[in-house]
């Protein structure tokens, strides 16, 4: 006899057709879970039970909210052939040497947008000007620096880029908004789009990078990159004699990626490249036989390890600083165009790699809220993927909401359904702030399914303790958790044998970027680092110390 029971009236009814596809098991995790939402409890709940929540939640999420995108034609490989991370992201999966490499189509946490709106409903610009245009400045407070908005960059530009077309697209500004835009039209290139071979998800985007944490930020994502960046003298890789990164004959960082750089992600290049050349030095005197192939292979597998695990147990806990996300996942600032681009790197250069540190984590960034868009970032000069300026300047912040359009991204709501969350009817559902409101209206009438998923997030009040939305923390604790799932490096392979016993070491003692800067700089942390993290203000007080095990604390 089946077993089987009808759905408990608590359900959100646009969920429940999603609910009555899920095994027995996951119903019943999805009814814990979407009871405690429904109540907004789980960051008021003491650690132990908010961590319970956090589980079960990324239980549903990797059940539903991973899937893979074209056909696997990939083959199996000698692992024991490939103890290195290859330039091109190959033989990182450990039963197919494709997965995740470069060129390869992009996963999806969902299905794309089923939205009927057309791609200028409402007008890219329009949103732009009358819900992200800068009013007046809000800062993140002592929560997050400069150095943690380049760190952001720094990963994204680890990990993916769509590949482009050569067709063009025009955005010209609409009367209403025309007057208030920098940009009255501006052109850019077209997501190029495949079709996968698959059935089910029929087209698909191609990444320019390795999705993997492989450093190719700093190592490049091919063979051509790898070699760029290299000495090809005891494993090291080029740096200038200031300690920053080299320049080419045109102005452009020698670095594994240089698409649309400034001067503080170009920091945190140098920074890194400091650290691959300290562990080199390290081994080399560790280990006297190993040739310059074999440092650099083992430099780069430490190298990444330490940026994954920063990410992982130091920037996470910043960006939602609460005990239950700890447990679970463990000068006067520079006017920002003077720091773009080839201007950017002359005046790095001038400024010094110490004093630019020191400068970006006394500097607070900007919060995620709405009407808080960078102005400059809105007359953008961009560069293609060898760093060179193209012709036509951008507004960014209307070319984001487009993109994600054009990239089959779902619009809040509906992204929101496919988290299994409670999407919202009104607009007093996703905030409390009448001028918010009033402005949403504005835009998108009383038709909530229309606001873009961006606007969203910025919209959405954020929970105490969070620089993020609850809805987009939802993917960030999936991804991050299944990026180093995927990776061998990272679970079967992640031992001494593989990263050599005193690389293994380093790994371990390693446990966040204020670590990484004390051991380039000592004299500089010592002076004017009092935070406890890298990533918040570096003036702030230092987090307080508990005497309570912080799995037996109550909610923050």
């Amino acid at each position: 006899m089946a077993f089987s029971f009808s759905l408990p009236a608590f359900v959100h009814p646009q969920l429940q057709h999603v609910v009555a596809k899920m095994s027995v098991f996951d119903r019943i995790v999805f009814y814990v879970v979407h009871l405690v939402d429904r109540f907004d409890l789980w960051h008021r709940l003491p650690v132990l039970l908010g961590l319970a929540y956090l589980g079960l939640r990324r239980h549903l999420h990797q059940q539903y909210n991973l899937l893979h995108v074209g056909k696997v034609n990939g083959k199996k490989y000698d692992t024991e052939e490939f103890t290195y991370r290859t330039a091109d992201g190959t033989c990182n999966h450990p039963v197919d040497h494709l997965v995740g490499s470069q060129g390869t189509f992009f996963g999806r946490n969902m299905p794309p947008s089923t939205s009927s709106y057309g791609l200028l409903e409402p007008h890219p610009v329009t949103v732009a000007t009358k819900l992200f245009e800068r009013r007046k400045y809000a800062d993140c407070g002592c929560q997050f620096n400069m150095i943690a908005c380049a760190w952001v960059q720094f990963m994204i530009h680890d990990w993916n880029d769509h590949m482009e077309d050569t067709k063009q697209v025009e955005l010209r500004a609409p009367q209403d908004v025309a007057t208030r835009c920098p940009l009255k039209s501006f052109k850019f290139l077209k997501t190029k789009k495949l079709p996968t071979g698959s059935p089910d998800l029929k087209f698909g985007h191609l990444n320019s990078r390795t999705p993997w944490w492989d450093g190719s930020v700093i190592y490049g994502n091919n063979e051509e990159g790898m070699v760029r960046v290299r000495t090809f003298k005891d494993g090291k890789l080029s740096v200038s004699g200031d300690g920053l990164l080299e320049h080419d004959d045109k102005g452009i960082p020698i670095s594994g990626d240089v698409r649309n750089h400034w001067a503080g992600y170009s920091l945190l290049q140098a920074l890194f490249v400091k650290e691959h050349n300290a562990i080199c030095a390290m081994l080399k005197e560790q280990y006297p036989e190993f040739d310059d192939e074999k440092l650099y292979r083992h430099a780069r597998l430490i190298t990444s390890a330490v940026i994954a695990k920063i990410h992982t147990i130091d920037f996470s806990i910043e960006i939602v600083k609460t005990d239950t996300v700890k447990a679970g996942t463990r000068v006067n600032w520079i006017p920002m165009r003077e720091m773009i681009g080839k201007e950017g790197e002359k005046n790095l250069s001038k400024i010094g790699m110490e004093q630019m540190l020191v400068s970006m984590g006394h500097q607070s960034s900007g919060a995620a809220t709405l009407w808080n868009y960078p102005s400059w970032m809105r007359n953008l000069v961009p560069h293609d993927i060898d760093g060179d300026d193209r012709p036509d300047l951008v507004d960014m912040a209307a070319l984001d909401i487009y993109r994600d359009r054009e990239r089959g991204i779902p619009r809040y709501n509906e992204f929101r359904r496919n988290l299994l969350m409670v999407p919202i009817s009104k607009w007093e559902d996703l905030t409390d702030d009448e001028e918010v409101i009033d402005a949403l209206q504005e835009v998108y009438g009383d038709d909530t399914e229309k606001l873009d998923l961006q606007v969203g997030l910025h919209a959405e009040k954020k929970i105490k303790g969070f620089a993020i939305s609850e809805t987009a923390f939802n993917i960030f604790l999936l991804i991050a958790s299944r990026r180093l799932e995927a990776d061998r490096f990272f679970t079967t392979d992640f031992n001494s044998r593989t990263y050599t016993e005193k690389g293994f070491e380093w790994v371990n003692k390693t446990e966040t970027l204020k670590d990484v800067i004390d051991r380039h700089f000592p004299e500089m942390t010592a002076k004017y680092m009092r935070c406890t993290s890298a990533f918040s203000l570096w003036s702030s007080d230092p987090d307080p110390k508990h005497y309570l095990p912080l799995y037996l604390r109550p909610a923050t």
